[in-house]
Formats: C-alpha cells, sequence, structure tokens
C-alpha cells in the first residue's frame, strides 16, 4: 500500500514568536551566518512551504532561532485515500451496443 507522506513548514510561526515579523529582518541574520539570499527568496523562504532547502541554510535558521530542524519542519503521513469504484454507467457492454464499424479509407473523388 502506497504511504502518503507530507510536511509543514513553520518558519513563520517560529519567527513570530522571536519577535521577527517582517521577512526584510531575516536576511542579515541569514548573511551573518553565510547564507547570502536575496529578498526574493528570503520571502519565499518564509511565506511558502519550500520544496527544497540547502543544509546550511536549515542550520543557520536553526541558529537564529535556537531550535532544531522538527521546531521548523513536521512530518506526517496522510491516510491513502481509497479507490472509488467507477460509476455504473460509464462501463459500456461491448456485447449490448454491437460491434464498431470499420472506418474506409481511400481516395477523395
Amino acid at each position: 500500500m502506497k504511504r502518503n507522506v507530507g510536511y509543514r513548514w513553520h518558519l513563520r510561526e517560529v519567527m513570530a514568536t522571536h519577535g521577527l515579523w517582517k521577512t526584510s529582518d531575516l536576511a542579515p541574520l541569514l548573511a551573518e551566518r553565510g547564507v547570502v539570499l536575496s529578498p526574493a527568496q528570503v520571502y519565499r523562504l518564509v511565506a511558502r512551504t519550500p520544496e527544497r532547502l540547502s543544509l546550511p541554510t536549515l542550520a543557520a535558521l536553526c541558529d537564529i532561532f535556537a531550535c532544531g530542524p522538527g521546531d521548523l519542519i513536521e512530518c506526517f503521513v496522510a491516510p491513502a485515500g481509497r479507490k472509488k469504484p467507477s460509476p455504473a454507467g460509464s462501463v459500456v457492454d461491448l456485447a449490448s451496443v454491437g460491434r464498431p464499424r470499420r472506418a474506409r479509407v481511400g481516395p477523395r473523388g
């Protein structure tokens, strides 16, 4: 059975508990730790859930907020959805409809 795993990103909440409300306040703190990001990258890091995150960036965030990776990332397993049965009217019984007719392809004329 396939397991659906996911994660939640809590950087904005961690920032708020430390009194940081603007994404622009985070860039200099990251730069002090050797992680230089553009203002747009910092905004996406805070406002969205990242698909990829470098370990130096994660380590810098943990150092800034004196927390562990588990405080920033919450992993979970979502229940797998059951396969829905197809509606009764969606299956065509070819025996009752008859055989399809062969298409005739030839020169126009």
